[in-house]
């Protein structure tokens, strides 16, 4: 094993380190969607390199995983996911019938106001 017969000085040592320094990576935008992409690279957004679609082999496969059948529910999981859904839609109708009820009086009430009002005014005539 080599052993250095003297210690590197410090500005020696400095000098032999000035250009070990990161770089920014060169990126570019993909000309199909718009993302930032490394140069030479495939657009990890929408999977084109130079604005062609890469390997259809990825393609196939990533759509068929997609499109691959549910697993048949037994008949009590139909069930109970239908009474989820009713449960679900008469929550949601609940508060607008009872806004309804609310308008329904609200407008009984300006009525009831007003009519006393007609009455008086019909027997001050009088």
């Amino acid at each position: 094993m080599a052993v250095p017969k003297k210690r590197t000085g410090h500005s020696a040592q400095g000098h032999r380190r000035s250009n070990w320094k990161a770089l920014k990576p060169e990126t570019t935008k993909c000309p199909n969607c718009g993302a930032t992409v490394l140069t030479h690279t495939v657009c990890t957004a929408c999977g084109t390199y130079k604005g062609q679609p890469v390997s259809l082999k990825d393609r196939k496969e990533e759509t068929a995983v997609e499109t691959k059948p549910a697993k048949k529910s037994s008949k009590k999981a139909e069930v109970k996911e239908e009474v989820k859904v009713e449960e679900k839609a008469s929550e949601i109708s609940a508060p607008a019938e009872e806004a309804k009820v609310e308008e329904v009086k609200s407008e009984a009430v300006e009525v009831k106001e007003e009519t006393p009002a007609e009455e008086t005014s019909e027997t001050e005539e009088k």
